[in-house]
């Protein structure tokens, strides 16, 4: 008996390394391994990044390019996200595309500093 009690102590619950109660109830973005992207309502999250968003949105894809997303979106309303998918999440107000800078057209002027 007093051996079940010391492994019971021993097992502490996980605590997350991300405090994301700040955002909850905020509009955030959430990307996830092989690239989808989707925006909600953050409404709770468990240790393990396990997200609960409501009235979500997922932002569609070039089908020939799907490092761009298109215009397309489809209403996807209340979602849970697995946590192991999860890949970024930031708050939807502080996120801002700025140009790929390993597109062929930043290395071509890089090529061309370098040689002349």
């Amino acid at each position: 008996l007093s051996h079940r009690n010391k492994h019971d102590k021993e097992k502490k619950k996980k605590e997350s390394i991300f405090d994301l109660s700040k955002y909850i109830d905020k509009p955030i973005r959430v990307k996830f391994q092989g690239g989808r992207e989707a925006s909600g309502v953050l409404k709770g999250f468990d240790p393990l990044l396990n997200l609960v968003l409501d009235g979500t949105i997922e932002y569609m894809r070039d089908p020939d390019d799907q490092l761009k997303l298109t215009e397309d979106t489809r209403q996807l309303g209340l979602v849970v996200c697995r946590g192991t998918s999860v890949v970024l999440i930031c708050p939807q107000d502080g996120m801002e595309a700025i140009p790929n800078p390993t597109t062929s057209r930043c290395r071509t002027r890089t090529l061309e500093l370098s040689v002349a």
